[in-house]
């Protein structure tokens, strides 16, 4: 039987979908994994998986800020950005933060190589709408998934800081789970985990917390609004919800303390909270 051009270009999408995923994590979450974790990566990567590391790091920007003199506010959650405050997010995000995530993966004996979303216009955007009230604040336009597929090539994982471009050089802070999902989509990755804190979407049922093993994006709204799902949660599941977009049908919460989480999550053992796009 003869096999197509066509044949094999399904045949390679639907092995990168297979062994390419894409994590996001906060840059506090990260500083506070244990070695553990970083060591199941490695451990992935060895076997053929493909991670793409998509990071923020809030606290530690607003932290840079502070020392500096600099203020800052948020609008609707967007922190409010201006070129002074652009200076400081790129600094931390595509400096101290990347940097720290490589050395810690490097440490595990895994290969790593941090990125700006700046580098090669490898995360290219535009303003948000309402760019007047939050000034350099970015949409995603383009992911310049060529880069990335490099980086895996060459048999090492990319760290992305989530720095937009535009054509005329402008920088953009991008909220990081925007661009985790944009980063998933362009690479034709279904599929996306999200590194927390926390077990997953917790649900009162009869009196005791437990975690929902699958939501629809809908019944997430719903919780929110019946205030099943309140506080600290909210802003974790809307963030979930950002990530899925384009190709990407399931976001996977999951507390990265857990022992080897990624490897059981990849293997498909039921842990944390899925949502699905329905």
């Amino acid at each position: 039987m003869m096999i197509t051009q066509d044949t094999l270009k399904k045949k390679n999408e639907a092995q990168k979908d297979i062994s390419t995923f894409v994590m996001k994590c906060g840059g506090s979450t990260l500083a506070a994994l244990p070695d553990a974790f970083f060591e199941d990566l490695q451990k992935l990567q060895v076997e053929g998986m493909q991670p793409v590391i998509v990071h923020g790091g809030g606290p530690a920007i607003s932290e840079n800020l502070a020392k500096l003199g600099i203020e800052t506010e948020f609008v609707n959650g967007l922190r409010k950005t201006t070129e002074p405050v652009l200076d400081v997010v790129e600094m931390v995000l595509a400096g101290s933060i990347n940097k720290q995530i490589v050395r810690r993966i490097e440490s595990s004996g895994g290969k790593a190589l941090g990125l700006s979303g700046v580098d090669g216009g490898l995360i290219q955007a535009k303003p948000v709408s309402n760019h007047a009230e939050v000034g350099h604040v970015g949409d995603v336009t383009r992911i310049e998934a060529s880069i990335i597929q490099g980086v895996l090539d060459m048999g090492y994982m990319p760290i992305i800081a989530p720095i937009g471009i535009d054509g005329a050089g402008q920088r953009y802070n991008i909220n990081a789970d925007t661009a985790a999902g944009a980063v998933a989509s362009h690479l034709g990755a279904s599929r996306l985990i999200v590194v927390t804190d926390v077990p997953g979407i917790m649900k009162n049922v009869n009196g005791v917390k437990k975690v929902l093993g699958t939501v629809a994006v809908q019944e997430i709204q719903d919780m929110i609004q019946t205030g099943e799902i309140y506080g600290g949660m909210i802003p974790k599941v809307k963030a979930a919800i950002e990530c899925i977009q384009g190709k990407v049908k399931e976001v996977i919460i999951v507390d990265g303390s857990e022992p080897s989480v990624l490897s059981r999550v990849l293997q498909g053992e039921v842990i944390g909270t899925r949502i699905v796009r329905m």
